[in-house]
């Protein structure tokens, strides 16, 4: 079991990064090795219990994974479990109001599901955690307009 835990802090209002982060189609633009993501056909409003599936790169290889919706409460807590795919995983957001910026908290829980487990590095993931909370920072401060799906 891996087990990863880290935050960062957003200059922008709470409900924008709330409402980016909690949108699957977004997550090409921020997570690294994500190809795309969506919500599944007839699930229009993002509850508890709603699922959306990923397709990435993991480990050299091409992945499609489902998810589902674990934690919803508007501007406050998203979180999804792994229903398919090489890791067995739990990922939690959560926001907060912190002196003029939205703190963005993340914790991940991994269990690893795949022949080789070695070739999980807990060092390089927790290092490619943090490299996409900067990128989802540097996304969302920047000012030049890039379209974002919200």
């Amino acid at each position: 079991m891996i087990q990863i835990e880290t935050n960062t802090k957003i200059y922008r209002p709470i409900k924008q990064v709330f409402d980016f982060v909690s949108t699957p189609e977004n997550d090409f633009q921020w997570q690294y090795g994500t190809l795309a993501s969506s919500r599944i056909p007839g699930d229009a409003s993002f509850i508890i219990g709603s699922f959306f599936r990923s397709i990435g790169h993991l480990m050299g290889r091409r992945n499609l994974s489902m998810f589902e919706v674990t934690e919803y409460d508007l501007d406050k807590i998203y979180g999804f479990k792994s229903l398919s795919g090489p890791l067995n995983s739990h990922t939690t957001y959560t926001f907060e109001m912190s002196r003029g910026s939205t703190k963005v908290g993340i914790s991940i829980q991994l269990k690893v599901q795949v022949t080789h487990p070695a070739m999980i590095n807990e060092v390089s993931l927790k290092k490619q955690i943090k490299e996409n909370l900067k990128l989802l920072k540097e996304l969302l401060e920047e000012d030049t307009a890039r379209p974002i799906i919200l």
